[in-house]
């Protein structure tokens, strides 16, 4: 196993170029390229079924062999799997707990398994557990827990031995409303209280909108965003575009607006999107709307919502 330099501790978390993945006949990974920088603190990894998001993790921990190159924390998966697995914490989507085993008794083989000393991979677990919200719980047997508390096993399981990166694959999968929430809202505390970076694969964007600051897109294989959510937010919105919201007269503004050389379009009986021609500015619109008998009620810029620049990426291909 390589030593880890102490400089690539503050170096990316993630940096891909090229890595490809095929399973027989399917290219599951396309050259992917992909560089996440430490100050994104929760990045969303998003796509539809089969975009190969999930496999992408599995080589970034170096659970199954790929071509290209690859660093994870500084560290080569293909080298130095175990090292990045001490230094990584994973929550897989599916259930994986084995049968007749306790929170504390799988949290406790889970810090082992990073390689932590037994006494201390137990204490581990109790606070894992704790802070997971278990601790009543926790000389329970898995097998009789419900949805949301095995989500919550596997969080405390993948945070038992103080990861400085989690990988948190969909997990708020087969969450009621009130669970998702309490999760969303562990995953958004995470990296202040735990000092950790956070990657969540999930195709739930109302998820990554409520708690990610970044986002990685893929699909076929390939990555087809990197960026900010508000940068994904702007993809393909007019710097020109506004909402306006009014009393009453929408129609009435639309059509003095659209005299006016600006394409509008009603979203809801009080409320225009206005793209705007070149001469006219957000001045310009109360002043057509004075000159309407118009009261304006708010006036902002246009952000696509989290399904609309999604899908914009991926059904127009747009590159990252």
């Amino acid at each position: 196993m390589s030593a880890t330099p102490v400089e690539e501790s503050h170096g990316p978390v993630a940096d891909l170029r090229g890595v490809h993945k095929r399973y027989g006949a399917v290219h599951a990974l396309r050259g992917v390229d992909a560089l996440v920088e430490r100050r994104a603190k929760v990045i969303g990894l998003l796509g539809p079924n089969g975009a190969g998001k999930s496999t992408l993790v599995k080589c970034l921990l170096g659970i199954i062999p790929f071509e290209g190159e690859a660093r994870v924390l500084g560290l080569d998966p293909r080298t130095d799997g175990p090292a990045i697995r001490a230094r990584v914490g994973y929550m897989p989507e599916g259930d994986v707990f084995l049968s007749g085993l306790t929170a504390v008794e799988l949290c406790t083989y889970a810090g082992e398994l990073s390689g932590l000393p037994r006494t201390e991979a137990m204490q581990r677990a109790h606070a894992a557990l704790y802070y997971a919200g278990l601790e009543d719980k926790r000389y329970q047997e898995i097998d009789g827990y419900s949805t949301g508390m095995k989500q919550r096993v596997k969080l405390a399981q993948a945070l038992v031995h103080d990861p400085e990166l989690l990988f948190l694959d969909e997990p708020t999968n087969g969450l009621d409303p009130r669970a998702r929430d309490e999760m969303l809202a562990l995953i958004t505390e995470l990296p202040e209280k735990r000092g950790c970076a956070i990657i969540v694969s999930t195709h739930l964007l109302t998820d990554v909108d409520r708690v990610c600051d970044s986002a990685v897109i893929m699909h076929q294989g390939s990555v087809r965003f990197a960026g900010t959510i508000d940068e994904l937010r702007a993809r393909g919105v007019s710097g020109k575009d506004v909402i306006v919201e009014v009393r009453d007269g929408a129609e009435l503004l639309r059509d003095a607006l659209v005299a006016r050389g600006a394409e509008v379009s009603l979203t809801s009986p009080v409320a225009l999107i206005v793209t705007m021609p070149a001469d006219l500015d957000a001045r310009g619109v109360l002043e057509v709307a004075r000159a309407s008998g118009v009261q304006l009620r708010t006036i902002e810029p246009h952000r696509a919502s989290m399904e609309q620049a999604f899908l914009r990426v991926v059904n127009q291909g747009v590159s990252a």
